[in-house]
């Protein structure tokens, strides 16, 4: 019997926790409705009171915060309205007032947003760099995404040509990041030789016109290219190497008569976006071609690139 009064008194505070929470969400509608018939003053102190007592829904809060910068524009407080709106592209680098507000306020937005969002995206930058270091990577990942996501915006980089070189970055990061969150990949297998030229069964014994052979270091008599212009792209400077080092690339190379490079494939990956700089190194090298009986010949061979300290 003497517990009767406690459980009566917690069951009242449930039900004035209820009933605050509802008293909440009632003034946010109440504002909004205030704010729509243009009592901006009577919406804002609501507002006010709300945002003081601290709303613990995000998507409440943020509403609050974009309802009061309507109404500080509307009364004229402008710097106010300014840096109300700061704080909602900040909490959402991706917020876009509704196209039924007024083009002014559309207007002042846009003036805000420009100016604020190339700093915000550093801050997320950094945060994704600190998970990195920190070496929880999947959370690293998650967070590049979000970064370049932003950056995605066609005006973002026109506002800021810096954030250009910040988003190669990120994608270095980013896919550093998933290749160290994931376990590494079993070597892929090795791609079965075709036909040699000198094989009886092959397209070109059958059919002399139907390919054009493709020799390599098997077939006997055959003198393999030899490289004028080999390089390998640069690894980017501030992208660590610790990931991957001690990975390799495997690229399946074919050098035609000419001695140019007629196709790349990769075979084994270091890490996606450096896997795209060898291919796209790889078809500008050149060499002076193989030959066979003293005549040019296309050559196919297999290239291992290592990823140095």
């Amino acid at each position: 019997m003497k517990k009767a009064p406690r459980l009566i008194g917690a069951v009242a505070v449930a039900i004035l926790l209820q009933a605050g929470t509802a008293s909440a969400q009632d003034s946010l509608a109440t504002a909004r409705q205030l704010y729509a018939s243009a009592s901006y003053d009577e919406a804002l102190a609501m507002l006010d009171r709300l945002k003081s007592g601290g709303a613990s829904d995000p998507a409440a809060a943020s509403l609050i915060e974009q309802y009061r910068a309507f109404c500080l524009l509307a009364v004229g407080q402008q710097p106010d309205a300014e840096r109300a709106m700061e704080a909602i592209v900040a909490s959402d680098p991706l917020f876009r007032p509704d196209e039924a507000v007024s083009p002014r306020l559309q207007s002042v937005f846009r003036d805000v947003r420009k100016r604020t969002l190339p700093g915000v995206i550093r801050q997320r930058y950094a945060s994704a760099k600190a998970s990195f270091d920190e070496k929880a990577y999947q959370a690293a990942a998650d967070q590049f995404d979000a970064v370049l996501r932003l950056l995605e915006a066609p005006d973002v980089i026109a506002t800021d040509p810096a954030l250009a070189d910040l988003r190669t970055v990120a994608v270095g990061f980013r896919d550093l990041a998933k290749t160290a969150a994931a376990p590494p990949a079993p070597p892929a297998p090795a791609a079965a030789p075709g036909p040699s030229p000198s094989d009886p069964a092959g397209p070109a014994a059958s059919n002399p016109r139907a390919v054009r052979a493709v020799y390599s270091a098997d077939d006997p008599g055959v003198t393999a290219p030899v490289a004028i212009r080999q390089a390998l792209p640069p690894w980017p400077q501030g992208i660590p190497k610790a990931t991957v080092r001690g990975r390799r690339a495997i690229l399946d190379i074919t050098i035609n008569e000419a001695g140019n490079v007629e196709s790349v494939a990769v075979r084994e990956s270091i890490v996606g976006w450096y896997d795209e700089a060898l291919i796209k190194e790889a078809m500008g090298w050149s060499y002076k071609p193989a030959s066979k009986d003293g005549a040019p010949v296309r050559y196919r061979k297999l290239m291992q690139v290592f990823v140095e300290k």
